[in-house]
Order: structure tokens, then sequence, then C-alpha cells
């Protein structure tokens, strides 16, 4: 037998809290509410995000435009243009970029963007690309493969 298999014997019933029946019932009086207060009044709590009538902090915070995203994705850029210096037919991942010098810090996963022209075909894997990009790859004869972002 183990602590989560304990429980009431099959059948038995819990005696409902009578409240406000006078001191033998055990919750008399102020029925377990205390003395006074909004809390202790019938039907009375307060709203979910209430702040006792100060401006609470879902109206606080600016709902408009332009915001910083929070959590937003980081990703090592790099344009069509960088990648027609390198071999026809080459595998193209953000390791072997590095290792040819166009990219020179690892700020996230590989995001192919589409400014340049590109006439060499390539296979490229990187986690992202812009469709102005995945078309011009696909237009040189090259493929597009989306790697995880974990690259």
């Amino acid at each position: 037998m183990r602590l989560h298999e304990l429980g009431p014997k099959a059948g038995s019933k819990k005696r409902k809290r009578r409240l406000a029946r006078g001191i033998s019932a055990g919750q008399g009086a102020s029925a377990g509410k205390g003395m006074r207060g909004q809390k202790a009044r019938a039907g009375g709590s307060t709203r979910p995000g209430f702040e006792g009538g100060q401006q609470p902090l879902y109206r606080r915070l600016p709902k408009l435009k332009h915001f910083p995203l929070i959590n937003r994705k980081e990703y090592t850029t790099i344009n069509v243009s960088k990648l027609a210096s390198l071999a026809a037919n080459s595998e193209v991942t953000l390791a072997s970029l590095m290792e040819a010098g166009i990219v020179t810090t690892n700020d996230g996963p590989l995001k192919i963007l589409g400014d340049g022209e590109l006439n060499v075909p390539l296979n490229v894997k990187a986690a992202a690309f812009t469709a102005g990009a995945k078309a011009k790859i696909e237009a040189a004869g090259g493929t597009c493969e989306t790697s995880d972002a974990k690259s």
C-alpha cells in the first residue's frame, strides 16, 4: 500500500459544512470568513486581475505595434549573393560557411535571404529560407532542405 492509494472507505460520505448555523455547528457567526471586509460578504470576491482600484497590470502594459517580441528567434542570416562564390553542387550548411570564412559568427540557426543573384547549383541546408531565396536557389538548379533549428 502506498500513500496515493489511500482514500475513504467505499460508500462513505463526508458531511457538508453547515455555515452560519450556530456555535455548535463549528462554523457559526462569521462562518470561517473572518470578521469583516469584501471577502467576508455574500458574493464578495473580486474578478481576476482586479488590484483594488489601482490600474491593473493588463491595462498598464502597452498593446501597440513596434514593441519588441519576447523570446524572438535569432538567426545567422546570409544573402544568396554570398553563396555565388561557392563551388557547384557543394553542400551549404552553417558549419561549411564558417569553414569557408563567409560567415564569421554563429548567431543561431542559419537563414538564407534572397538579395542578389545566384547561378551556381547548390545543396543548401538551413533552418529557414525566404520565399525569394528559395526560388533563386531552385532556379539555379540547387536544392533547399530545411534542417532542425538547432544547427
